[in-house]
């Protein structure tokens, strides 16, 4: 959780970062931005902030964990150390970013790095360097109340932060606290800001643990389940529904314990497992066989656990809890149905 109550916002510098294959430019600035004006300060921080409620923490990575090889984590830990050379920094990380902005369909945009002091992270107070890109721009109407004249311009957003990324000045040697921010779209050339210009991966947190386990029960249920076993559509949403449940029912999570309750027959629990660990081997996924369950974690996953089920384009049912009160048959004339069970109608 981030505490910004006491924070203060020290230095920003701003620079300009085109696309380089398509013969955009790069802009420096020469010194940092005026932020003296008291309602710019405000902006700024709302602007820099405020998408940043509940935020994931990642950590920078690279090879063997060699933390100086990563051209990031070598900047802000350049200006951790020494916050004279932060403008010079700021200028390194934008020729950085432009070099590797190499994919035709990357936008062009405003760069701000940012300085912060007093932030507050799970009780402890840190400093903070920001770096925010916002690649759209948006029109907006001014009216002149003095001749009663209208003008109109392009300008940035305050409230729609395209790309932004905290990094604490916490744990260096495992590679910093980082928690981002990416509005693009999930296309490969949207994921050059967290994969090869930061190099982050997952914390191996609470968050984390729960995210990732949910997203391998997912996949498994609705890819590998009706592989292995001669399942219905309705046995797999009732499959996703006790996985959720159960991670909405309990404080801790004990992959023995999850397994019994969700999933019940051995032959299960074991076409589960297999399918548990070539998945953290293919996508090299540490997670432990327990810990404390993160309630914002489940919050956000439940969304993508799907309890629909679809009928042709005339019928969606939602199914939220016991299978057995839907039945699934064929007319004589080949027509299927689902017969649905009921104690209560709102």
């Amino acid at each position: 959780m981030i505490d910004i109550t006491n924070t203060n916002i020290d230095i920003v510098s701003a620079h300009y970062v085109g696309n380089k294959t398509n013969g955009d430019e790069l802009l420096l600035s020469r010194t940092p931005i005026d932020i003296s004006d008291l309602r710019l300060r405000e902006l700024l921080m709302r602007f820099f902030l405020s998408p940043f409620p509940e935020p994931e923490f990642f950590s920078f990575t690279f090879t063997d964990n060699n933390f100086s090889l990563n051209p990031v984590y070598n900047f802000v830990s350049e200006v951790f150390d020494n916050k004279k050379i932060f403008h010079k920094a700021s200028t390194t990380i934008a020729k950085y970013l432009y070099e590797i902005s190499l994919h035709p369909q990357i936008k062009s945009g405003d760069l701000f790095v940012t300085y912060f002091s007093d932030i507050n992270i799970d009780g402890e107070s840190t400093e903070v360097i920001g770096i925010f890109k916002s690649e759209n721009w948006q029109s907006f109407l001014k009216l002149d109340t003095d001749i009663f004249s209208l003008q109109y311009d392009d300008g940035i957003s305050i409230d729609k932060l395209d790309k932004g990324c905290l990094i604490f000045n916490i744990a260096k040697e495992e590679g910093y606290k980082v928690c981002i921010i990416d509005k693009s779209n999930k296309s490969a050339e949207a994921q050059y800001w967290k994969d090869t210009f930061l190099q982050i991966k997952p914390c191996s947190d609470n968050f984390h643990n729960t995210q990732q386990f949910l997203a391998i029960t997912k996949n498994f249920v609705t890819k590998q389940f009706a592989e292995d076993f001669e399942v219905t559509k309705t046995d797999q949403i009732d499959l996703l529904n006790r996985s959720i449940e159960y991670f909405k029912t309990h404080d801790a999570f004990d992959k023995k314990e999850f397994e019994k309750e969700v999933f019940y027959h051995p032959e299960m629990i074991k076409s589960f497992r297999n399918f548990d660990s070539q998945y953290r081997q293919n996508n090299e996924i540490d997670i432990e066989d327990s810990f404390d369950i993160s309630p914002q974690a489940v919050k956000k996953q439940a969304r993508v656990f799907k309890s629909v089920l679809k009928l042709d384009r005339n019928f969606h049912i939602y199914i939220h809890g016991n299978k057995e009160m839907i039945e699934k048959g064929v007319e004589k004339d080949g027509r299927k149905y689902y017969k649905i069970y009921y104690e209560n109608e709102s």
